[in-house]
């Protein structure tokens, strides 16, 4: 891959992927996008990972879409490059994955770290949507999501002047979990994929598909969908073992099954 690094046991059972564009500031080109969905797409297949960090570097974890590949491009140009396709694919990873964001995460940025189900970011971590300053708007996301994490006025607030959030306040507004200085941001980041990764694997993806389910239906068959997900996990060696466990007052060893 030319423009990712992936390390598929960077802590145990934790993968990181890396976007590798530094000159560019990591935009999101169109080759760039689909190694990412590959990688997400082994890793997930991948027993031995078990949760996922998305990182950039200290300066940018995503500075935007690669504007150059779409300047001069047509209506139907972008229809036939069905580039949100690889998106939908990229939303659909089973395992968690954390951005580990430090400096700018704009536009297609903004969009891919919220596209991932938990965000660390460095005190420098700047988000935005100012597709509106290049005579467009946001396209992968960054209406929906964003106005679904920081309610409608803030949200139409960043998208209509491109105004940017920088780490604290995004903290304030609940579109990310917390701020860490810049040294600390990815470390932060693998450390709450290790917690997640020593627990059961079935659960936390029935887990994760329950909590995004939320934001695609009404309560009933959200808390429908959740119970169903509740009783599959009766189905696993992993729910055996820890209910097992904490009767005998030990330490889980949760396997996947």
């Amino acid at each position: 891959m030319e423009f990712i690094l992936v390390t598929p046991q960077a802590q145990p059972h934790v993968a990181l992927i890396q976007l590798n564009r530094p000159k560019e500031l990591n935009a999101l080109n169109l080759q760039l996008m689909g190694e990412l969905r590959d990688a997400l797409k082994q890793l997930d297949e991948d027993e031995n990972v078990r949760a996922i960090v998305l990182t950039g570097n200290e300066r940018a974890f995503a500075a935007g879409a690669d504007i150059k590949q779409m300047a001069g491009k047509t209506a139907i140009d972008m229809l036939n490059i069905d580039q949100f396709s690889t998106w939908d694919q990229i939303r659909k990873t089973k395992k968690p994955i954390i951005a580990a964001v430090s400096g700018f995460a704009l536009g297609g940025g903004c969009e891919l770290a919220m596209t991932c189900d938990m965000i660390i970011a460095s005190e420098t971590a700047m988000f935005g949507q100012p597709e509106i300053k290049i005579g467009v708007m946001p396209g992968a996301g960054g209406t929906q999501r964003l106005t679904k994490a920081i309610g409608k006025a803030k949200a139409m607030e960043m998208v209509l002047t491109g105004k940017f959030m920088p780490a604290e306040e995004a903290e304030k507004q609940g579109l990310i979990n917390r701020v860490v200085p810049v040294e600390l941001y990815l470390e932060e980041a693998f450390k709450l994929a290790g917690e997640i990764a020593q627990l059961s694997p079935v659960a936390v993806k029935l887990a994760k598909e329950s909590v995004n389910r939320a934001f695609e239906t009404q309560l009933d068959e959200g808390l429908h969908f959740e119970r169903k997900n509740f009783y599959l996990c009766f189905a696993s060696e992993d729910q055996t073992e820890g209910m097992n466990a904490f009767v005998e007052k030990r330490r889980p060893e949760f396997k996947g099954k």
